[in-house]
Order: structure tokens, then C-alpha cells, then sequence
């Protein structure tokens, strides 16, 4: 099985300890005075959905999960439950809401994430253009510099935007940070 350094970890890799698969969502390369160097890292299990925060010895080996992507639709939402189509097979596949879920919406195709033949999450696109449906409204005088003012977009998550941006404009937005990036013209 491949394996990666704790020296080369970065956000987003999947690692798998203990039999299951983990997402490091943060790390931090730590050089005391005196001592050896370590890597303490915060690491996402895919399967529970549960944090875990883990110290590793620098240098020391860790394997990487044997995860499978591949193309996927979002069809649905039903409930509680993302329902998704997976493109090559037609299945449908049914996830509970996690934080990829904010600014996901009908018809967006994604990437399913397979671990032992089973889904166990999604990479959504890094871009997502979405329409405001909520927002307090423009003010004559208001600058690209002047500010922002939070923003609900049709998937209803909030977004923090400049303050010229009005409701029913359609805006760009980085999915993994959430920050507004530009506005999109139609």
C-alpha cells in the first residue's frame, strides 16, 4: 500500500489509520528547542464523521487510503439525505449533510469518493456561481473597498460580500473557503 511522510502532509490528503480512512483538514510542522520535530495534525474519519486531533513523530510513515473517485451528479435532496447519481453506473447513492453540502446545488456534478466499494463522501467543484436570494439592499455611495454585508445565496448558506452586490446577482464563491470572489456577469 503507498505510504506518505508526516513531512508531506497537506489539507485534503486521505490517510488511512486503524483500518479506516481520515481527510487531514489541518496540520502543523512543529520544531521545539530541544527535542525531535513532530506533526500535530487534525484528521476527519470519513466513515463516523468524527475529529480526531494526532501527534506524529517527523519523518514517521503513514499509509494513504485507498480511495477511488468518480464522476457523480447531484440528483436530490430528500430529508436529511443528499441523493446522488453516480455517471458511469446510474446508481444512486445517499449521504447525510456534511460541510460539503452548503453550496451544493441540483444538477452540480461532483466527484464520489469510493472507499471499499462504498461512497463515503464528495468533492465538490472548487467554483460554484450562485444566485443571492437575500441580501439588505444597495446604497448609492458604495465602493469595490468599502466593505461587506453577509449574504444568503440559493443554497442557503451565507456569504460575506461587497457592499454593491445586490439580491438576484449571481456570484462566484470558492467552495472550500466560502469567500465571495467575484460577480459573474449574465
Amino acid at each position: 500500500m503507498p505510504y506518505v511522510r508526516r513531512n508531506d502532509f497537506k489539507n485534503g490528503l486521505t490517510v488511512e489509520i486503524d483500518s479506516a480512512p481520515y481527510k487531514v483538514i489541518e496540520f502543523l510542522h512543529v520544531k521545539p528547542g530541544k527535542g525531535a520535530a513532530f506533526v500535530r495534525s487534525k484528521l476527519k474519519n470519513f466513515l463516523t464523521g468524527g475529529v480526531v486531533e494526532k501527534t506524529f513523530r517527523a519523518g514517521e510513515q503513514v499509509n494513504t487510503a485507498d480511495v477511488q473517485k468518480r464522476e457523480g451528479q447531484f440528483t436530490y435532496l430528500e430529508g436529511e439525505e443528499y441523493v446522488f447519481m453516480d455517471t458511469e453506473s446510474y446508481e444512486e447513492t445517499r449521504l447525510k449533510k456534511d460541510d460539503w453540502a452548503q453550496f451544493l446545488k441540483e444538477g452540480t456534478t461532483v466527484e464520489l469518493l469510493f472507499y471499499n466499494g462504498k461512497v463515503i463522501s464528495v468533492d465538490v467543484p472548487q467554483f460554484m456561481d450562485l444566485k443571492i436570494v437575500a441580501t439588505s439592499p444597495n446604497v448609492k455611495g458604495n465602493t469595490v473597498s468599502g466593505g461587506s454585508k453577509p449574504a444568503t445565496v440559493e443554497t442557503g448558506a451565507v456569504v460575506s460580500v461587497p457592499l454593491f452586490i445586490n439580491e438576484g446577482e449571481t456570484i462566484k464563491v470558492d467552495t472550500r473557503t466560502g469567500q465571495y470572489l467575484s460577480r459573474v456577469n449574465n
